[in-house]
């Protein structure tokens, strides 16, 4: 049985490739005025490293933190996926008062320190990020994806890191918000 499955597999490719002709195929070049917001998000989005002094209003961080990873349906669902849908992502923000961590569920903020920690998100050679009006570190809660030792279970947990914070590019990039 295994050797027909096997044969029927290696048919079913001979039979794929003979109709793949070209070995490259030019694309035209992409229209970013598409569909609009997005492709113009997509065509905007890059990294700065000067920011403006004054603070983000509460309504664009309010926009930002829901686009980043709010509900977006009444399931209680993302904007971001996530591995085996475990919602693993928790986003810190760090404000110049204190830090806080976003509640997605009830879309506010909760202190979890008082103080101006910009300073300590800030690696070597980044002061950009001390004088920056807020950061956002992303955290990704390994345990509610399994075993946190594992190699997989890192992986999923960096790649959802990784949805989130460009969900965070193309929010800054369509609302015109430096961001690295």
């Amino acid at each position: 049985m295994k050797k027909i499955n096997v044969l029927v597999l290696l048919m079913v490719m001979s039979i794929a490739t003979g109709f793949a002709a070209d070995k490259v195929i030019k694309l035209s070049k992409p229209n970013t005025s598409r569909s609009g917001a997005l492709m113009k998000a997509l065509s905007d989005r890059k990294a700065t490293r000067e920011y403006a002094s004054k603070e983000l209003s509460v309504a664009d961080l309010s926009d930002l933190l829901w686009a980043a990873n709010g509900i977006n349906r009444p399931d209680g669902k993302r904007t971001a996926p996530s591995a085996m849908d475990r919602r693993d992502v928790d986003i810190y923000v760090v404000l110049p008062a204190g830090t806080y961590l976003y509640d997605a569920k009830e879309h506010k903020l909760d202190l979890v320190a008082e103080g101006d920690h910009r300073g300590a998100v800030a690696g070597a050679g980044q002061d950009f990020v001390k004088s920056a009006p807020l950061s956002l570190v992303l955290v990704t809660d390994l345990s509610r994806l399994g075993d946190a030792k594992n190699p997989q279970t890192q992986q999923m947990g960096a790649v959802d890191v990784g949805v989130v914070s460009q969900n965070i590019s193309l929010f800054c990039a369509a609302a015109n918000i430096a961001t690295v």
